[in-house]
């Protein structure tokens, strides 16, 4: 038990020095918010779109662009409600920067696991825009971290697991 206690303090030091220059002004935490969404439609927005580049272009087969993180996206979920493990705002005496109320499956982060296939998906059909998806994934990580509704392991996991069902296209 005193281990634990000593993590939370050390955690809740962790994400308050890491936070406090955002705190300070108002609109930091607006561009944190906003970035956060911003990302998460693009990204999102971004899936479809590319599921069109498919049909239309013909090079390559439909059915992996949809089955891959589909089928992936279903286990990551599976995968999160098994370990159920709480978010930082449930365990510690933080006060997070992204408003969220879910209780629990915090471990791995779906946002980041979904760009971050979502991204290996376009890496499939472009490079260079794969390889910029890839990199406002990360960004999105940080913004999860930032805002205080996941642990960076949390978003570590999901972004290596984005990576690793992604790879699955390139077969």
């Amino acid at each position: 038990m005193t281990v634990f206690k000593k993590t939370e303090k050390n955690y809740a030091a962790f994400y308050n020095s890491l936070t406090a220059r955002i705190r300070q002004q108002p609109q930091k935490i607006r561009l944190l918010n906003q970035i956060n969404t911003f990302l998460t439609r693009l990204i999102y927005l971004t899936y479809p779109l590319l599921l069109l580049a498919v049909l239309w272009q013909k090079d390559y087969p439909f059915l992996p662009f949809v089955l891959i993180p589909a089928l992936s996206f279903a286990g990551v979920s599976l995968l999160r409600r098994i370990i159920n493990l709480p978010r930082p705002y449930e365990a510690w005496a933080i006060d997070p920067l992204i408003s969220k109320d879910t209780k629990g499956q915090s471990m791995p982060s779906r946002h980041v696991f979904s760009a971050a296939i979502i991204s290996m998906s376009v890496l499939r059909l472009h490079t260079w825009l794969g390889l910029l998806y890839l990199i406002l994934s990360l960004l999105l990580a940080c913004c999860r971290v930032l805002g205080g509704v996941h642990y960076p392991k949390d978003v570590i996991v999901g972004y290596a697991l984005g990576l690793l069902y992604g790879l699955l296209l390139f077969l």
